[in-house]
């Protein structure tokens, strides 16, 4: 994983006024972007979402008689031994899907590798904003909603915060476009989803630590 020159970024206030600088560790912040790597996480991820409920009855598991439904000769139709056979109506299914895990796992260092890609490409873009304080939210849709509005956030928001996550999680609850997550928790395909990523200050480190 390759880094380049130590990046910064502005500190902003609720008014997106900026109060100060901090620097960024190149290991998460100055990463290479590689398309096809982060597309190969965000396709495990989403196979790892799978449900995987799919099921279908075969021959025998379908409902009916083991009976031969008429005579073998002299009805001028074919050959038939089981009503349940899949070539009739109602019959069993050949080769449909069953229940199954869809999910598998990559290397953690080419999946942290690619989550550091991620979120060197929100930073060069202009989408990684750093709040010097996260207000404390009462827990109100309300509230969460006139924040978002006065920093100027109208698309899909992902806020990373490391504390008052229950809290900020109700607020968000019913904002189809924010998500809640901590540090340790953001991936690959929620940061590529989302327009913008807000975090605290107080979080940025341990974001940092937990992916450097």
């Amino acid at each position: 994983m390759s880094s380049g020159p130590v990046p910064t970024i502005d500190i902003v206030d609720l008014n997106r006024r900026k109060v100060g600088a901090a620097e960024l560790s190149p290991e998460v912040f100055g990463v290479e972007v590689k398309p096809p790597v982060l597309h190969e996480v965000v396709v495990m991820q989403e196979a790892n979402r799978r449900r995987g409920t799919a099921s279908t009855k075969t021959r025998s598991l379908v409902s009916g008689t083991g009976r031969k439904p008429y005579k073998q000769k002299h009805t001028g139709r074919a050959r038939a031994g089981s009503i349940r056979s899949p070539v009739w109506r109602h019959g069993g299914i050949v080769f449909g899907p069953h229940p199954r895990d869809y999910g598998y796992s990559m290397p953690k260092g080419k999946v942290r590798g690619a989550v550091c890609a991620a979120l060197s490409a929100k930073v060069r873009d202009g989408a990684f904003l750093v709040l010097e304080d996260l207000p404390e939210t009462d827990g109100k849709t309300k509230s969460l909603g006139a924040m978002l509005k006065v920093l100027g956030l109208r698309g899909r928001t992902m806020i990373v915060s490391g504390v008052e996550q229950e809290r900020l999680r109700r607020a968000a609850a019913n904002l189809p476009l924010v998500t809640v997550v901590p540090p340790e928790g953001v991936n690959v395909r929620d940061l590529l989803l989302h327009d913008t990523v807000l975090i605290a200050r107080r979080d940025l480190a341990r974001l940092e630590e937990a992916w450097a």
